[in-house]
């Protein structure tokens, strides 16, 4: 089967959709399928390397010069290409925050309507392509905001388009409100152009359903999966108690909430050594609350316990995972699934996670962590305090957990049910 995965990138940072669309094309590929990766505004930052048979389109730069000065809409293709170079993309990327929801809401809006949009130059060069390459059995699209594509492809081949849900609510609410309505209307218009709707968690899928009133029958659930390699020798810990945070130092990921929960739990002082280790993507726009909460943690005299690992590779990822007693992101919003739950798992690293989203339902089927009330100040450092005195249960959880991971959510058990609605569709 010719399977067209396209992905919007970050240019500069890890995210969990393009980790996830990238491991999930290996996965097809390692399942003898010709799946191919289009990137879409911005590189696809990856942990392994990426070839791609497929150019970039829709260049960042481009499309936001083109929707802003008219201009642009008619410069040469000498021109585009310049502003498409990876190189520059990616210093765009670090230096002005171009994924961030709150600038924008008039972009997001007329990619959803990017057939009568100023970005008709840029979807006749990806249409062009398209014709030229054989012809794909279905086309993926990453997330809903790029359903505004579907149509536009069925002009050119007769494929289905399927398109998976992960997270995007959280980007479209946090638009200005002058567009995020609009916005939401018009996803919900889309639907029909869609053949299936695969969502990373029955609770993201059910979400996703009630706000785009997607028929019950075009909707499944493909749990995300990661590669396991490296993950076998399992951890080797030592020395102090560690509770790790390993995603991007954000807000909405609850990073200030665990480091609260720490300075209370070091303050306490029933844990003897415990020390607090966060790792994760770091961009330039989110550097100034990291600064924030490195100088709370220094007023409460607890600095020397606390260690910031930004933007690390994969190696060092999982040498990272090694140290931890526990994992803990509290994140504030919907999350759809959370890839550093099964990462952490599979390490045999227990999670402490609130009671809300997709962690009920994740923890559930992984048996690896316990959650707790997010609407209780105190139920987050009575949770980690609870675990980390509890020798026996932190090595049962840690033990299930990984267990679990190894036998359900492994890249190739993603793959292989991504497969089943592919399968589906194109019958």
């Amino acid at each position: 089967m010719r399977i067209l995965q396209i992905t919007a990138g970050t240019g500069s940072f890890y995210c969990g959709t393009c980790l996830r669309d990238h491991t999930l094309v290996q996965g097809l590929q390692a399942a003898g399928h010709d799946a191919v990766m289009v990137p879409l505004y911005l590189p696809i930052v990856t942990e392994t390397p990426i070839d791609y048979s497929a150019p970039l389109f829709f260049g960042g730069i481009n499309v936001y010069l083109q929707q802003k000065f008219p201009l642009f809409r008619r410069t040469p293709q000498w021109i585009d290409r310049i502003l498409d170079a990876k190189l520059i993309l990616n210093l765009a990327a670090q230096r002005t925050g171009m994924t961030k929801p709150q600038e924008l809401g008039e972009l997001t809006l007329s990619t959803l309507n990017v057939q009568n949009g100023p970005q008709i130059k840029e979807l006749e060069r990806f249409l062009d392509w398209l014709a030229a390459e054989p012809p794909p059995d279905v086309v993926c699209l990453s997330n809903a905001l790029l359903m505004g594509f579907a149509a536009a492809i069925q002009t050119v081949v007769k494929a289905p388009v399927v398109c998976s849900l992960q997270g995007e609510d959280s980007f479209l609410d946090s638009l200005p409100p002058q567009y995020a309505g609009d916005c939401w209307q018009r996803l919900s218009e889309l639907t029909d152009d869609i053949a299936a709707f695969i969502a990373v968690s029955r609770y993201y899928g059910d979400r996703m359903r009630d706000r785009l009133n997607i028929p019950r029958e075009k909707l499944h659930v493909v749990y995300n999966g990661i590669s396991l390699n490296g993950w076998s020798t399992g951890a080797q810990r030592c020395g102090p108690p560690v509770i790790g945070y390993l995603t991007q130092m954000i807000p909405g990921k609850g990073l200030e909430s665990l480091v609260d929960a720490f300075i209370s739990l070091k303050q306490k002082d029933t844990v003897a050594g415990v020390q607090l280790h966060a790792a994760g993507s770091l961009t330039a726009v989110d550097r100034p609350f990291v600064k924030r909460l490195k100088a709370k943690i220094a007023a409460a005299d607890v600095a020397d316990d606390v260690q910031f690992f930004p933007n690390i590779e994969r190696q060092e990822k999982l040498r990272f995972l090694q140290t931890l007693t526990i994992l803990s992101v509290p994140a504030t919003y919907g999350e759809a699934f959370g890839l550093y739950i099964i990462e952490a798992l599979a390490m045999g690293v227990p999670v402490v996670q609130p009671r809300h989203a997709a962690f009920p339902e994740i923890i559930e089927l992984t048996n690896g962590g316990v959650l707790y009330d997010p609407s209780d100040a105190a139920a987050l450092v009575n949770a980690l305090e609870s675990l980390l005195l509890n020798e026996a249960q932190l090595r049962r959880l840690g033990d299930q957990g990984k267990k679990a991971v190894f036998e359900r959510f492994g890249a190739e058990h993603m793959a292989r049910n991504f497969l089943d609605v592919l399968i589906e569709v194109t019958a």
